[in-house]
């Protein structure tokens, strides 16, 4: 499964890394601007597309990953995983 993936995600990855590094950073903060200042769904969406992104990237690092940045990207998911909950639960 990992080959396919890597496979698969080779021409988005090359694409990222034409783009300036300005780009994917912006893109990130409004995701997160959005998930976390949007109430209900609107807010819930930008965290969850947010949360894919950072799993991706995880994903595809994790074998070169040392455990303290392992457990930090586990850490930053499952709390972009509970903002989220809370917009959809709590309405915002």
């Amino acid at each position: 499964m990992r080959a396919t993936v890597e496979r698969l995600s080779a021409r988005p990855v090359v694409f990222l890394h034409t783009l300036p590094r300005w780009v994917l950073l912006v893109v990130v903060f409004a995701l997160l601007v959005a998930g976390l200042w949007g109430g209900g769904w609107l807010g819930a969406a930008g965290l969850l597309v947010l949360l894919a992104f950072l799993a991706w990237f995880a994903y595809l690092n994790w074998p070169a990953l040392d455990t303290p940045a392992r457990v930090l990207r586990v850490v930053a998911m499952v709390l972009l995983v509970a903002f989220a909950v809370s917009h959809v639960v709590g309405g915002g």
